[in-house]
């Protein structure tokens, strides 16, 4: 399967409650393979989207090693001395996206070099404003799907939320999901009788960070975003205090 395909979707909500068409998802997949070679962690992704697309959500899959990603802290690299960058045309499709799931596997305990080098591509725009004078990533929401045969799940969850908390996504609880099998050298997620795919916890925690996604993003979709006040950049460097006055350090 592809980046293109999603897994069978499980049977929608007949609740039109939990109908999501107005949201889009976007998954980045930080493995290490380039494509058409097998991602482990694309098949966690897969059982992810497949819930979000039975609810209506329009989801998308990249494969951040397929582009031509520039490493840096600026959001065009081709400006800082790079001949080529794929991160700006990458960012306009990060704006687009009401939910952000960073997904990747685990390499000596810790996220992968692709996976840090989304975050600082991410990190690289988090100085941009939207037309509220909030920080650009206001209004949307994060998760994170990791995958890998030694330990290291929660450590890499944690590095990955936080970076997407700091620089604006709104986390909701259960945020993240991940397979990792027995600590220590093993078969990954899609190997022939890893039970990764039928792992009751993995698929719990994948359908609950797959639903709060869907639940926080709907609910800042339809209250207009994060409220703008108390959190405008323009306003701050304006010089408007928001009830935080400057102190005195005479």
């Amino acid at each position: 399967m592809n980046d293109s395909q999603a897994a069978s979707p499980p049977a929608p909500s007949t609740d039109d409650t939990y109908r999501f068409d107005d949201l889009r998802a976007l998954f980045i997949n930080c493995t290490l393979k380039p494509s058409p070679q097998q991602s482990h962690t694309q098949g966690l992704i897969d059982k992810s989207r497949a819930i979000m697309d039975g609810q209506g959500v329009a989801t998308e899959v990249i494969r951040a090693v397929d582009h031509d990603l520039a490493p840096g802290v600026y959001p065009d690299m081709t400006q800082h001395g790079f001949t080529t960058d794929a991160w700006p045309e990458l960012y306009e499709q990060v704006l687009a996206a009401d939910i952000l799931v960073v997904a990747g596997p685990i390499w000596l305990g810790d996220n992968s070099s692709v996976t840090k080098q989304v975050i600082e591509r991410l990190y690289s725009c988090s100085g941009l404003l939207n037309s509220r004078g909030q920080y650009a990533y206001y209004g949307r929401v994060g998760g994170c799907l990791i995958t890998g045969n030694e330990d290291g799940v929660k450590h890499c969850a944690m590095n990955i939320l936080y970076s997407l908390q700091h620089l604006g996504y709104a986390i909701p609880p259960q945020a993240d999901a991940g397979w990792i099998g027995p600590a220590g050298p093993g078969p990954s997620y899609l190997d022939a009788g890893s039970g990764g795919p039928e792992n009751d916890f993995t698929n719990r925690n994948t359908a609950f960070m797959a639903w709060n996604l869907m639940h926080m993003a709907a609910m800042l979709k339809r209250a207009g975003g994060f409220p703008a006040h108390g959190n405008q950049r323009s306003e701050w460097d304006a010089g408007c205090r928001l009830d935080a006055a400057n102190p005195d350090y005479r």
